[in-house]
This record gives structure tokens, sequence and C-alpha cells, in this order.
């Protein structure tokens, strides 16, 4: 945690709770904006650091898409992080259940997938003391509902992130413009609110994305898709409709029967264009985040080990690259990553080759399967060693006067490792 850079908007969703921040009040964040603009891993940390200072032997709900969704975009990176910070964290898979201790606290958090309008049902009936929707605008607002009125515990918050939409989409129009009112703190995050981004990155994305996508990814903008079938609908589907309805004079506008097969048919459309605009951000793979990148790497004899969304685009995105001149040991550095985590080829003589992976100690986690990927990125004829880095008593002591300095620092294996090597020590000559 002490190492980990924020910006002043991440530290501010951080800390919007305490009891020194002037928004301690507020009932509801909502972090929407840009994508990989930090807002999930700080939304969740954030949500547990609360929940485990506030209260004891509660429960509390982790919604996503799908529950796949909550353990891949959310808990994948942020259970190491916790863990490392003095949470324990106990993962029932089998029940969609994690239970969190930290000091005399003890809390059980459930987690709830909001796919359809079916959905609803699976949360109903719990009490809750708190719950954190991730990418919220792609659950139905019968989910989003129920789970809210779940939160009926004295003190109970709510925690909202999402990319945005169309500003015809419900959520936009019933909690982001209605912020004040729901009593909810509102912050619009664009790419350069997370200080993890280099300034490659940033320009790869601004050049990536044009029109509304740029809007949207980039900006973190609530804009109506260009060239749309339904933009001229302005804010409401729905009024739209009774608007054109209303100088014939065939029906009662304000009566619950007509009124309410409008209202369906003004939803309906917004589901439709949602529903195009899930199809459109999966089926490419500079913006895919779920159900596409799986399709995706399905295409593939061999799936890369990666372990978050990211690192997943980023591997099939390396082994889409392979062709007929991917034999230089430039090209094959270039699409090396497609095993799944960073990897470094070296020339050690006529014929051999040596494969090192810079970030990670020890030997990496799913070696056998990168291993796999590797060598079928490799040409054959080429004679393959492996090198792997450890920490050493001699690196401690490069480091640190004594063991007492390494206890000061109060850091996890991983932590050490780190600080030590940095990206991983020099190899002998």
């Amino acid at each position: 945690m002490e190492d980990m850079v924020f910006s002043p908007k991440q530290r501010k969703v951080l800390t919007w709770w305490r009891s020194s921040s002037p928004e301690r009040e507020r009932q509801a964040i909502i972090c929407d904006g840009a994508v990989r603009s930090g807002k999930t891993l700080c939304t969740g940390l954030s949500f547990f650091c609360w929940a485990m200072s506030a209260f004891h032997r509660k429960n509390f709900a982790l919604c996503g898409k799908t529950i796949v969704s909550v353990r891949r975009n959310l808990l994948e990176e942020l259970l190491p992080l916790l863990e490392n910070m003095g949470f324990r964290c106990e993962h029932k898979v089998s029940r969609n259940i994690l239970k969190v201790r930290l000091g005399g606290h003890s809390n059980t958090f459930y987690l709830f997938g909001g796919k359809d309008e079916g959905s609803a049902a699976l949360i109903q009936g719990i009490t809750l003391a708190g719950a954190l929707l991730d990418e919220v605008a792609l659950m139905p607002r019968s989910f989003v509902e129920q789970t809210v009125a779940r939160c009926s515990v004295t003190g109970s918050k709510l925690w909202f992130s999402c990319n945005p939409e169309s500003p015809a989409h419900w959520f936009y129009r019933e909690w982001i413009l209605k912020a004040e009112e729901k009593k909810a703190l509102r912050l619009r995050f664009t790419m350069a609110d997370n200080p993890g981004l280099s300034q490659e990155v940033l320009e790869r994305y601004r050049t990536m994305f044009e029109g509304t996508f740029y809007r949207r990814f980039v900006l973190g903008e609530w804009v109506a898709a260009e060239g749309r079938v339904y933009d001229f609908f302005d804010d409401s589907y729905t009024e739209y409709l009774k608007d054109l309805l209303r100088p014939l004079g065939v029906c009662d506008l304000n009566a619950p029967f007509n009124a309410g097969e409008l209202e369906g048919a003004g939803e309906a459309l917004d589901g439709v264009e949602g529903a195009l605009e899930e199809l459109l951000r999966e089926s490419s793979l500079a913006t895919a985040e779920s159900w596409g990148l799986e399709r995706m790497a399905r295409l593939f004899v061999r799936r890369p080990a990666a372990g978050t969304p990211r690192a997943l685009g980023a591997a099939l995105a390396a082994l889409l690259r392979i062709g007929g001149d991917s034999f230089t040991l430039e090209a094959i550095n270039d699409t090396i990553a497609g095993c799944g985590i960073e990897a470094s080829v070296e020339e050690l003589g006529v014929g051999i080759v040596e494969v090192s992976f810079p970030g990670v100690a020890g030997v990496p986690e799913n070696f056998e399967q990168i291993k796999r990927i590797v060598e079928d990125i490799l040409p054959p004829h080429l004679d393959i060693q492996y090198f792997f880095w450890f920490l050493t008593w001699e690196g401690l002591e490069r480091k640190f006067s004594c063991w007492q300095d390494i206890e000061d620092q109060k850091l996890s294996w991983k932590e050490l490792e780190a600080m030590v090597y940095g990206s991983g020590p020099k190899k002998p000559g």
C-alpha cells in the first residue's frame, strides 16, 4: 500500500467515508468514466476498508454483471492487496461467499450477478450493511434497485462504478443526474486520473479510439453513439413515444395501462441500445473486458496464463502478431508476451536461447502452461534454457544493514522481493 501511488481523485474515493472527510454524510459514491482509469481497484479497496472498520458480523454484497466478472475484474487484483494489508480473506468459491477478518472485526461478503431481470430475485430477502456494484450500467434496473433496497442496516452505504453508456441510460438519468438528491458523491474519471498509466500507454489509447468511443472510453463522457437509429430520441425514449402519440389523441398517455405500455417500449429500446453497445465493445480486442476476451481466447490452441482481463487482452494481441517474419530475436521478444506474463528471450550462443521472467521471483505460477506457449512461439530448432531468480541473503545484505531494518519495513515477502530487486536481479556475466 505504501508503494502504491494514487491520484487526488483516487485518494478521494479511498477516504470519502472517513470521519475527517467533508463528504462523510453521503450515502453513496458513483465513480464513472474512462476505461483503465483505476475506478475498480479504488472503489473495491475503499469499500472493504470502510466495511471492516465500521461493522462487525454484518453482510455485504459484491455485485457485477456476472459472478465470474466479480471474481475476475474485482477480486483477482484486490484480494492479494488486501491480504498484504493484513486482511484475512477466506473465499468459499462454491458458495459465492467471501469471509473477511481484520483486527477484531469479521464480516461476510456475498457475490451476486445482475445479468437479467430475473437476477433481482437472487438478492431479495438478504439484509445488507452495504453494497458495491461494479459496472452498474450493465445491470438491469430491477436488480440495482433491489440491491439498494436490501441495504437497510443503519449507516449502510453504496459504491457504484461504471464506464459511460448513452445519456438515455436509466442509471445516468436516475443516479448521476440526481446525485445530490440521492446524497451521492459523483466522481468522473479520465485516463489521466490513473497514475499507473505511462504516457506511452495514454497516447496509445488516445489514438486507438475516435468519435463516440474516444469520448466514452478516454474522456469518460456519457454520449450517444454516432450513427445509431435511436440517437434522435434525446434523453428519453418513452417521452419521445408519448410526443409522437399525443397529437393523435388515440390513447390516454397518463393512464396506467397505456402509459405502462409506453414505459415498457421505451425501456426495451434502452435495452436494445445497451446490448448493441456491449456487443461492439466485446467484439474488439482493444475494448473487450469480459465474455469477448473469453471467446477470443478459445480460438487459440492454448490459453495464455494471464491473471487479469488486461493481461489476457495483451497476451492475445501478442499471439495475433505472430507471422512469417516473427523469427528474429526482436520479433520473438515482441510476441513472447503471448504466454500471459512478462517474459524475455536472450541468445546464449548458436541455437541456444534463455527465457526469463523479469517481473516474477521464483518459478511463475502456471509455469507448465506458460512453458508450452513459449515453446509454441519459439522456433523448434532452438535449445531453450529457463532462468529463474530468487531473493538471496546477498541481495538482502546489499539493501539492509541488519534484520531489524527489514522488520521495520513491515513488508510481505513479495513486497520485500520488489524492494530489493525491483524487476529482477542482474544475471551473472
